[in-house]
């Protein structure tokens, strides 16, 4: 009694210093968020695609989603544990070719599922061989405290191995899903600064570029007309000192003029280009309005079907619902009809067993009988034959004096014989 007392609360001190150890090595700072980064969640009411950012906590089996890095509060989370159903999705949910084998599922215990896409099909596998570690974790936990009274130690090692494992795991996860940002965010960068000179270029873009090189050499003829301005002032200046430098440069100023001239009208044929370029861009501009007019419409029409589709995907649904239902009451009564079919053969049965016995008495009756019919024809000719000879004894013998007493007991005898079957049959 003495030692029983004395090992209970070692016993029950050992498991609470392996339960702590446990949870430390758990709570660890390579382990707390095991892997984070960013997702696209599928809602579950809309079906729209929203950017989330993951943290993952193989302590409890949960991960928590947020609208951005930063934020403080959690919009959501998610719950799964050991047994739930987690793999790359080889359908593309979100419908972009550029997700092709990015996305991928996770079936909870609460009957829930969640559709989620990475960056890039490493990314997503990467969060799937995350998640599988994980779940290794928490199996290896539960585990480890269910069986701590008896090997508490070996248990422990089990759990940190698996931790060490999901933790290598996630760092090279980690490494994927980094590479995957880095991608994204080149992509990213890429379609904004490449976008004008790479790509095709529409006809507006065209136009502005078009007016901006107009409007710089507009803008080049004004600085030398300004130029050659000042220097028509100069000569203007030095004509009023000598009659020769003023022929010259009324001469030089009948040039400019004409240069101005030329200019001018070379400036007017700009703007007539200009206001040409101006309408045929406002024309344009119209034309892409209407096509965005357009455009737009046909979203709605398509918004539309989409709504209308998803009304009959769900009608369908229901359908399948009750056609599932009636398959089900059209099993059970196929099953009732099974178990009666087997009473009424079980009944059959009995009853054929019994036919057979009855046809097996009567048939051992009709033998009895027969036997007893056979027994009275010779009691029947035994009778003929002592009537035939009393008959001729009478015949022989008239004065012989007949004692009834005699007969009597003659027909006593034969009465005898016959009743004699009757009570063996019976």
């Amino acid at each position: 009694m003495a030692t029983t007392n004395g090992s209970s609360p070692r016993a029950a001190e050992n498991t609470e210093n392996s339960l702590e150890k446990i949870k430390r090595q758990l709570a660890s700072g390579s382990g707390r968020n095991l892997l984070q980064g960013p997702l696209l969640k599928r809602s579950e009411t809309l079906r729209k695609w929203n950017e989330r950012w993951v943290i993952l906590d193989p302590t409890t089996g949960r991960m928590e989603y947020k609208l951005r890095r930063n934020e403080p509060t959690v919009k959501g989370t998610i719950i799964f544990d050991a047994n739930s159903t987690i793999t790359v999705s080889p359908v593309n949910f979100n419908g972009l070719p550029k997700y092709d084998g990015c996305c991928f599922y996770i079936g909870t215990p609460q009957k829930k599922d969640y559709f989620l896409c990475a960056e890039t099909p490493g990314a997503a596998r990467a969060w799937v061989s995350t998640l599988h570690a994980t779940q290794l974790v928490l199996k290896a936990h539960k585990e480890a405290v269910n069986s701590l009274s008896g090997s508490g130690s070996t248990k422990l090692g089990t759990v940190a191995t698996v931790v060490a494992a999901a933790n290598s795991t996630a760092l090279e996860c980690s490494k994927e899903i980094e590479a995957a940002m880095q991608i994204s965010l080149r992509n990213a960068l890429g379609m904004m600064t490449t976008k004008p000179t790479d790509g095709p270029m529409d006809d507006l873009t065209i136009m502005k570029e078009t007016l901006r090189v107009k409007d710089d050499e507009l803008q080049n003829l004004a600085r030398v007309l300004r130029a050659r301005d000042s220097t028509i002032k100069e000569i203007a200046d030095k004509l009023s000192e000598t009659a020769e430098a003023a022929e010259a440069a009324a001469s030089a100023a009948y040039t400019m003029d004409e240069h101005r001239r030329i200019a001018c009208a070379e400036i007017e044929r700009l703007k007539k280009d200009f206001e040409k370029q101006q309408e045929l861009s406002a024309q344009k501009l119209k034309e892409s309005e209407e096509k965005i007019m357009g455009l737009t419409k046909e979203r709605e029409q398509l918004i539309k079907q989409t709504e209308a589709a998803i009304q009959e995907a769900n009608m369908w649904r229901s359908e399948l619902a009750k056609a599932r239902e009636h398959d089900v009451i059209l099993e059970a009564a196929v099953v009732r009809a099974e178990e009666k079919v087997r009473v009424a053969e079980a009944n059959a049965e009995a009853r054929i067993k019994e036919a057979a016995q009855r046809e097996a008495a009567a048939t051992k009756e009709k033998q009895e009988l027969l036997a007893y019919v056979n027994i009275l024809k010779e009691q029947l000719q035994r009778q003929h034959i002592d009537t035939t000879e009393v008959e001729k004894t009478e015949a022989c013998s008239d004065t012989k004096h007949v004692d009834p007493t005699d007969e009597n007991v003659d027909k006593a005898c034969h009465l005898r014989i016959i009743d004699k079957p009757c009570w063996n049959y019976y």
